[in-house]
């Protein structure tokens, strides 16, 4: 599935949940994102370094998110309650201090502002559906994502109905320097880094 047919199906998913326009489609899409992307990269730590995860192993993308298809998936009013109370609640107060790796801190980071907007739990249910379709830890696709995820800011700054503009989180550009770890005089985006 392409990425322009992924946000296609996400924005119809959450247009049926009454979600008030882009910029909440857009925070809804990135912390999801962010976690499905940050487990993928927590699973690549494991095997290649000593790695100990900041995020409880219940709240892991690949232990409550993953639906095996045997009717143990969270939804409805439980996954509301779950995310809402449980998982948005323990990732806006994870213990941090100076001594946590930013790549940790970055979770913390991320959720203090973040919102879950979603009020139906089977649309939140068919939004993570779609987004366990695509593998994000594929190179090619994770590109396509970027040009994805700027096309969706570049509608959202043009959309006269939601006006303003949306930046990227700055903890969250940060943790995308650390993890591309470009040489001197590359950039990423249009960011040149110093």
């Amino acid at each position: 599935m392409s990425f322009e047919t992924l946000i296609k199906r996400l924005e119809n998913i959450m247009r049926g949940d009454d979600l008030s326009g882009k910029v909440q489609y857009l925070r809804q899409i990135v912390w999801m994102i962010f976690l499905k992307i940050y487990d993928a990269k927590e699973e690549e730590w494991e095997y290649t370094e000593y790695y100990s995860s900041i995020i409880p192993n219940n709240l892991k993308w690949r232990n409550w998110a993953e639906d095996h298809q045997d009717g143990t998936a969270l939804t409805g009013d439980d996954l509301i309650c779950f995310v809402n109370n449980v998982l948005f609640r323990t990732l806006k107060e994870l213990p941090i201090d100076e001594n946590t790796p930013k790549k940790q801190r970055i979770v913390k980071y991320i959720f203090e502002d973040a919102a879950n907007y979603m009020k139906d739990g089977t649309k939140l249910r068919q939004m993570i559906n779609a987004f366990n379709e695509v593998d994000f830890t594929d190179y090619t696709e994770a590109h396509e994502f970027g040009d994805m995820y700027e096309g969706m800011l570049k509608d959202l700054q043009d959309s006269k109905r939601d006006g303003g503009e949306f930046y990227t989180p700055r903890a969250l550009t940060d943790f995308i320097v650390e993890i591309v770890n470009p040489d001197l005089g590359q950039s990423i985006g249009e960011k040149a880094v110093a």
